[in-house]
């Protein structure tokens, strides 16, 4: 059923994901500018905040993008519940790979530039966090529906 409290938590993912390309995800200052890590560019910005450069990185958005229209998906896939956990599954894949790709290309940024400070992630990082464990929590709630299932099917 729709209803259920899995389907919250899935809303959840698709919200964490679209606040993941929608805002900043990692920001590091420096006296001799900044860099700034959206879903969809690298930016490095001068002390007086012009644009130097900007790298184009298409595929954090990309990833958070279907992560959101995987947990999407498995909500209306409510009549099959192992179906909506294996969606579940490979979208905690997803999200892992997800903050494996931010975490390297922060970390390249911070090595390139040869920064001591490892920068500050901001609130679209940690929304992939937050997404991942609603995943993880509808997964537990659909796995409860299905052992209730299995044991009223026992009874008759």
């Amino acid at each position: 059923m729709i209803q259920r409290i899995q389907t919250i938590f899935l809303f959840l993912v698709v919200v964490a994901m679209g606040i993941t390309v929608g805002l900043p995800i990692w920001e590091q200052a420096n006296p001799a500018g900044s860099w700034n890590l959206t879903a969809f560019a690298l930016t490095h910005l001068d002390p007086a905040g012009e644009e130097i450069q900007s790298v184009t990185k298409w595929y954090i958005a990309a990833l958070a993008s279907f992560a959101g229209l995987l947990a999407l998906i498995s909500i209306f896939q409510y009549r099959s519940r192992g179906r909506q956990m294996m969606i579940n599954m490979v979208n905690s894949l997803l999200m892992v790979g997800l903050v494996a790709t931010v975490f390297l290309t922060t970390n390249g940024v911070n090595q390139e530039i040869a920064s001591e400070v490892a920068g500050s992630y901001q609130i679209g990082f940690w929304a992939i966090l937050v997404a991942m464990v609603c995943n993880m929590l509808a997964n537990r709630f659909i796995r409860k529906d299905e052992a209730l299932v299995r044991s009223v099917d026992r009874i008759r």
